[in-house]
């Protein structure tokens, strides 16, 4: 569908006691890779969330494949997969300095109406945006 690439850095408190980035942080690295391949379609998070709509994840997985060091610099391509009902799908390859894939994700969100916090329809901001870019 659409697809995006960033770099984030490893903070040192992002690492354990062995040195590797903790596994919590994958999630962390991906939400910020999935909200800007969002930037980059021309719309944030913010303006989804004030058009009433929430995004709340319902499923995520990820496969580690090698570990990540303190002050290594990560490339995260991100791809938006597919938007199917009220879902929206997200999968992810994280990258090592030597190009090396370390880990492979995929995120589940739900289009959520932010009153009722009922599934609805994808927000059409995003389709606009999607559309604009194809």
């Amino acid at each position: 569908m659409i697809s995006h690439q960033c770099k984030i850095r490893v903070l040192y408190p992002d690492t354990d006691k062995m040195g590797y980035v903790h596994h919590s942080n994958y999630a962390r690295y991906c939400e910020k890779a999935r909200w800007e391949l969002l930037r980059e379609l021309g719309i944030t998070y913010k303006e989804i969330e004030d058009s009433g709509i929430m995004l709340p994840v319902v499923g995520m997985s990820f496969k580690y494949l090698k570990p990540a060091v303190y002050d290594e610099l990560l490339r995260i391509e991100t791809e938006l997969k597919e938007i199917k009902g009220p879902l929206i799908k997200s999968v992810y390859s994280i990258f090592n300095e030597e190009n090396e894939l370390i880990n492979k994700g995929e995120t589940t969100l739900a289009f959520v109406n932010a009153d009722t916090r009922k599934p609805c329809h994808p927000s059409s901001l995003l389709l606009k945006a999607i559309s604009e870019r194809q």
